[in-house]
């Protein structure tokens, strides 16, 4: 099936008076003021170090009274105390309630800007410029705001709906090849249990020259998810597919803090799909998929490590976690594991 282009695109999630579009379109940065209210009111720009100064400066130039704050690249800002210092930072512009937030950069930036809003003076507009494949395929849509405590990912956080969500695929340009494998991963997790076609995508020989039509149907599917399940009481649970044990591989391996050569998000959470994918045919085909991107297909990390803080993770209740698991392509199941066949899941039997 031939999908249309999509270089300018709009989704709209449907959450009733929290409801807000996400506009997929080459350059639409430079068209934020079009989107969103940016007269008569601060916008505060949070950007990291490794994002191009440019993006943040390309907001910014858009909106009256405007000031860019830019807080150290990596999974280590999104802690207590960088947040605790962009709120002084916040405050020290003199903003209010009608004020706004934009985040400008990656799922740290997103997922750190999105709490600041959430909490600052109990909630402000929040508007989300997603600048890597993984931020556009997954975190930039669904309210899901969060910051680590330690090892332990999103911990601390709040569901907080966006105003808008522009997703600009120039930002795209300026990105590594891993960076973008590295997105790729969590997209090609929604094709698994959600959309054979976008899986059917990932098969081609080249599947980076589809990254529009894999970020859209990405944010397609998660869209439908989110519309039927805000705050993950039921099915939005199968979005974490690959994250319990992903989580784990990530505390341990994973690039994070002072920690600057392991594994990406996207290569953990691609590490974790593969133990709950059940269909023989579909895991190899799946492997396959892996080799041809780069995907890393064995952790190399020490299991006893990776099982401890499985043990620790959210979704786990007393002695018992929940884990998704794949028994066919676009498919999913919730189990309820005991913590004792965890071991068996890392082939620690």
């Amino acid at each position: 099936m031939k999908i249309k282009d999509v270089r300018s695109m709009k989704l709209t999630m449907q959450l009733k008076s929290r409801s807000y579009d996400i506009i997929l379109k080459a350059g639409c940065l430079a068209n934020l003021h079009q989107f969103t209210n940016v007269a008569n009111r601060k916008v505060f720009v949070l950007t990291d170090s490794g994002v191009p100064a440019e993006y943040a400066q390309t907001v910014a130039a858009q909106c009256p009274d405007s000031t860019v704050y830019t807080i150290p690249r990596g999974e280590g800002s999104k802690c207590l105390k960088v947040y605790g210092q962009v709120l002084q930072a916040m405050l020290a512009f003199g903003m209010d309630r009608k004020d706004l937030l934009v985040s400008v950069g990656g799922g740290v930036v997103g997922d750190l800007g999105g709490f600041c809003s959430a909490s600052y003076m109990r909630g402000i507009d929040f508007v989300n410029c997603p600048t890597t494949v993984l931020s556009q395929v997954d975190s930039s849509i669904g309210g899901k705001t969060a910051i680590d405590l330690g090892e332990t990912k999103n911990i601390v956080g709040a569901f907080w709906q966006p105003k808008v969500v522009l997703v600009d695929f120039d930002t795209l340009k300026t990105l590594p090849r891993r960076q973008v494998v590295n997105g790729l991963a969590e997209a090609l997790k929604t094709g698994i249990i959600g959309d054979p076609q976008l899986f059917a995508l990932f098969e081609c020989e080249h599947p980076e020259d589809n990254i529009e039509q894999i970020v859209y149907r990405s944010l397609k599917f998660k869209k439908k998810i989110v519309e039927q399940d805000e705050r993950e009481g039921s099915i939005r649970a199968c979005l974490n597919f690959g994250h319990t044990i992903g989580h784990g591989i990530e505390a341990v391996r994973g690039v994070r803090g002072r920690r600057t050569t392991g594994l990406y998000h996207g290569e953990c959470v691609a590490l974790g799909m593969l133990p709950m994918i059940e269909d023989t045919a579909l895991l190899k085909r799946t492997r396959a998929i892996y080799r041809a991107l780069g995907l890393p297909t064995r952790a190399g990390a020490n299991k006893e490590k990776v099982l401890a803080y499985m043990q620790h993770d959210k979704k786990a209740r007393g002695d018992h976690i929940t884990v998704i698991k794949c028994p066919g392509l676009g498919c999913w199941r919730a189990d309820s594991l005991p913590m004792t066949e965890l071991p068996a899941l890392l082939g620690m039997e």
